[in-house]
């Protein structure tokens, strides 16, 4: 699917405004979850776009993944990118979890080259 930049951009604000409200959500559900994050190659649209949820620590991403958050979190991304009016078949397929904790130990804090190195394996 090639998009436009303008389609480009639209949809980026459409997936800022409803992940932020799935965010919000979840701050409320989910304990020790922080934030999220997206991130998409517009070029392998939407078999790239990945939705990275992030909690304070190991311990709580744990403690959600072994409560079945997860699957909260795959409804709150489904929801979120259907209103954005993104369809997928397996939402789970782009979700991932991670933790500050995680990140802080192995990339010294740097989300961004953390987020990176994810983006090859996905």
């Amino acid at each position: 699917m090639s998009l436009s930049k303008r389609e480009q951009a639209h949809l980026e604000r459409l997936l800022g405004r409803t992940l932020t409200e799935a965010c919000e959500t979840a701050k409320a559900q989910l304990p020790g979850f922080q934030w999220l994050t997206h991130e998409v190659d517009y070029q392998r649209f939407p078999a790239s776009l990945l939705v990275t949820w992030v909690f304070d620590t190991e311990a709580s991403r744990q403690a959600a993944l072994l409560a079945g958050q997860d699957q909260r979190m795959n409804e709150l991304t489904g929801m979120a990118l259907a209103e954005a009016g993104i369809h997928l078949e397996q939402v789970e397929r782009h979700v991932s979890c991670d933790s500050e904790q995680a990140c802080q130990r192995s990339h010294a804090g740097d989300w961004q080259a953390r987020l990176a190195r994810r983006r090859g394996r996905h």
